[in-house]
């Protein structure tokens, strides 16, 4: 690293690492640089004892409700699952084994892949998995055939059309994807989703009970509907509270008994507040700072038992509902600054724990880095419109400056008047260099609720809930996942007449002629619309179908009796029903949405407009990925490009733009609910490239394509404020029909060097917000850091970077992956 004039804080942390030196902050966390010292590098382990539990009381409760099942599923798990109170903690639960970092599986969702997959994770190249022997064997003997047959996965191979199926899946049985258009609801129960902390803290589960037997009691007896279907709606929420409440209990045991036992007086107090506490919360309101993280904790883990939702169940908007019960400890003397940042570590260290496991192929590939999203909100305005940052806004982004864990995930919300002490610590805490954290602008998101007719307060009370996704925690009810359409995938589609060279002679789409006959721009290009508009005609289809089979297979007491809505009208929040009040809209996700513009634009600059290449040249140099042809393809790449504030390229990105959310428009009525345009690729923009050859823009085949709204790699020459208004420049402003466009930004750590980097990056956030942007991310690193990372990954087991969406460690990530972030463009300059 001597080559690197400026390290980050993160980068000079490893040096000392790396010399034999103690990182300086671990004496000011040492609960939680202990406890990550026994978890951070190891191989997750797959805990089965859920899966198991699980299947054991679904089998005993066939042809029941399907929301009561759920409910008794999760007393059964409740009454049987091994508890934990970890030796280093103040917080008492897992989900699963204490062997380290762990994670559970969920059979209901992917138990037909069990038999043949479990046997080969561990064996993975990336993303391994340790589950032992007895466990796969139990699995294969008790658990996968239940459920083969029965799960969401089977179902929609069995309800998809032909058409559909064609740019979805390689196989018929719908195992081995094909990333064109392909569906990942197969991936999670829902989206991310974030449960009503502050009606648990402040009210307490039997407060959810009581209101649930009210609402029994007020039942018509005579009423068939209200018998049916809102009398065991009801029931399972009491069951499921009964079953959070006997769980947290069990803890409370567990640390009594290990009070006994304990010799050293110090722990032994510890534990005895910890049992004082479980044997409290989450049944009854939340006294104190501690036991509010401990309720929190408690409900977020069982949230995790219940489904798995996504990229995970996230935090919500912890500086406000937390600020209540910090602000009164801290006054009535009961608790100090440092108190609260050692509780803060533990939520942090149980959060970082838990890895989103999911075994199918599908996952494997698109979720790279052990990915996952826990994240926690803070900053943004108040349900008044007014700033909402608070003391503890402060403490958790100090929390997580001094934090070696990529988990959870830390979300800022910035808005046009933003403090300055909050916007210079925000700057501060993303130049540390771990990732985080991501920053969201209010006054996009507020305008995209708005649009969809939510009241005002509740849009200024927003909740960052995952990579880009948004809630608005009582009206929002959109759990369907999302498809994912390949752009690039499309623009290969029309040069060769439906056909994409990886799958030869299979006519995929359509016919929409020989390129080389189409003697202008606009020919080509309608050409190219008619083939993108099939690709979202079977991303729409896949939604349509998997929106309404969801119901069958997915129930969720907990999360539904935590909504005022769907608690109010008994609608579970996996139905397809609609809720009244709500909010019910979901989207689709643009994958390589530079590498279409770019490409698009070599073919409009050197095709049509000035006629210096052929399109039958052009052909043959993309069939031979420009072996023979280097000239060309630096040709090629020399067209205008998205990322430098272009009006050639940045213009066919707003036609793009318009083209995908006015079919969202046209489609909305027979949907049946509202469909929004995305650009959100996680890591598959890696998997999603390897099913595109070569591209016009210069790009080899089956390469990563663009990620998110991202320039494409090494031609965004004109800095960051150039990508941001190339995506300012191409989103309609007049049309509402759009969600999260994430942005990834990497700068050295020389760039935002000193006061004066603070103060530039500081103007950076506030152009993000000016520009209307939904979502910006920075990695502040050095290009020969990662670099000796991939070469030396021994030495570099603490490196966090991040991803898209997600801060992951860079050893944990495949070598594609690294490539990826490696090849990104590191500004030099703001």
């Amino acid at each position: 690293m001597s080559c690197c004039t400026c390290l980050s804080s993160h980068e000079k942390t490893l040096e000392l690492i790396k010399e034999g030196k103690a990182d300086p902050k671990r004496a000011l966390h040492r609960r939680l640089y202990a406890m990550a010292d026994k978890f951070v590098g190891t191989t997750p382990y797959i805990d089965m004892e859920r899966g198991r539990l699980f299947t054991e009381s679904m089998k005993e409760t066939e042809g029941e409700h399907l929301t009561l099942r759920w409910a008794k599923a999760l007393m059964h798990i409740a009454k049987n699952i091994t508890v934990y109170v970890d030796d280093l903690q103040l917080i008492a639960g897992r989900c699963g084994t204490d062997k380290g970092r762990y994670g559970i599986l969920y059979p209901e969702l992917d138990g037909d892949f069990f038999a043949d997959v479990l046997e080969t994770v561990a064996g993975r190249k990336d993303v391994a998995l340790l589950v032992s022997k007895e466990d796969v064997e139990m699995a294969k003997a008790e658990i996968a055939p239940y459920w083969t047959g029965k799960t969401l996965h089977e179902d929609i191979v069995r309800h998809l059309p032909d058409f559909c199926k064609r740019l979805s899946y390689n196989d018929p049985l719908g195992r081995d994807p094909r990333f064109i258009a392909i569906e990942c609801a197969t991936q999670r129960a829902g989206t991310n989703w974030t449960p009503d902390y502050a009606k648990v803290l402040n009210k307490g589960m039997a407060w959810v009970k009581a209101q649930a037997q009210a609402k029994i009691d007020a039942l018509d007896p005579t009423d068939i509907a209200a018998s049916v279907e809102k009398k065991p709606f009801y029931e399972a929420i009491i069951i499921t509270a009964d079953a959070l409440i006997l769980w947290a209990r069990r803890h409370a045991v567990l640390a009594r008994e290990k009070a006994a036992k304990c010799t050293d007086p110090v722990r032994k107090a510890e534990l005895l507040v910890i049992a004082e506490h479980c044997e409290w919360v989450p049944e009854h309101p939340a006294r104190t700072f501690h036991e509010a993280l401990q309720s929190q904790w408690f409900l977020q883990a069982f949230c995790r038992l219940e489904h798995r939702a996504g990229g995970i169940v996230t935090n919500g908007r912890m500086d406000q509902y937390l600020y209540p019960f910090y602000k009164k400890d801290m006054e009535e003397g009961r608790l100090t600054e440092e108190q609260a940042l050692e509780l803060l570590d533990c939520l942090w260290g149980a959060i970082a724990q838990y890895i989103d496991v999911s075994i199918t192929p599908v996952s494997a590939k698109l979720l790279n880095g052990y990915a996952s999203w826990e994240t926690v909100t803070v900053g943004g305005q108040d349900r008044s419109g007014h700033d909402a940052t608070n003391e503890l806004t402060y403490l958790i982004l100090k929390s997580r400056q001094d934090c070696p864990l990529p988990h959870p995930e830390l979300s800022a919300r910035i808005h046009s008047c933003a403090p300055e002490r909050y916007l210079r610590m925000v700057a501060e805490t993303i130049k540390v260099g771990m990732g985080f954290p991501k920053v969201i602008n209010d006054h996009e998101i507020i305008n995209h609720f708005m649009a969809q007719g939510a009241p005002l307060a509740d849009c200024f009370d927003y909740i960052h809930s995952g990579c880009t996704e948004v809630r608005l925690g009582n009206r929002d009810v959109n759990t369907t996942p999302t498809t994912q359409v390949n752009f690039p995938a499309f623009v290969e589609l029309t040069l060769y007449n439906g056909h994409m060279l990886k799958h030869g002679d299979e006519l995929l789409t359509f016919a929409s002629g020989d390129p080389r006959s189409f003697a202008t721009w606009e020919e080509f290009f309608d050409a190219f619309t008619r083939q993108l508009k099939y690709g979202l005609k079977v991303a729409f289809t896949n939604q349509y179908i998997i929106h309404r089979l969801r119901a069958r297979h997915f129930a969720g007491p907990l999360a539904s009796g935590l909504h005022d809505l769907c608690f109010e009208y008994a609608i579970d929040l996996h139905d397809y029903r609609h809720v009244p009040g709500s909010i019910d809209s979901t989207y689709f996700n643009c994958f390589g949405y530079a590498t279409t513009i770019d490409s698009l634009s070599a073919i409009k600059k050197f095709v049509y407009d000035e006629k210096t290449v052929s399109m039958d040249l052009l052909l043959t140099a993309l069939r031979a990925n420009f072996e023979g042809y280097e000239d060309l393809r630096l040709m090629l790449n020399s067209a205008p490009a998205f990322g430098n504030n272009d009006p050639y390229a940045d213009a066919i990105g707003l036609e793009l733009d318009r083209i995908s959310q006015q079919f969202c428009i046209d489609h909305e009525y027979s949907l049946g609910h509202r469909m929004s345009y995305r650009m959100v690729s996680v890591t598959g923009n890696v998997p999603h490239g390897a099913e595109v050859s070569a591209m016009p823009n210069g790009r080899k085949a089956y390469e990563p394509i663009s990620d998110n709204c991202s320039a494409s790699h090494g031609v965004d020459t004109a800095g960051p404020t150039a990508v941001l208004l190339s995506n300012h420049n191409t989103k309609n402003f007049g049309m509402s029909h759009y969600a999260a466009r994430l942005l990834n930004l990497k700068l050295t750590p020389a760039c935002v060097r000193g006061e004066e980097g603070t103060r530039n990056l500081m103007s950076l956030l506030r152009a993000v917000v000016d520009l209307k942007l939904w979502h910006a991310q920075f990695n502040v690193i050095n290009r020969e850091t990662l670099i000796a990372a991939q070469q030396h990954p021994e030495q570099y087991k603490n490196l966090i970077v991040r991803v898209s969406g997600f801060s992951a460690y860079f050893t944990d990530l495949s070598k594609a992956m690294q490539d990826d972030i490696i090849g990104r463009t590191g500004y030099d300059h703001i």
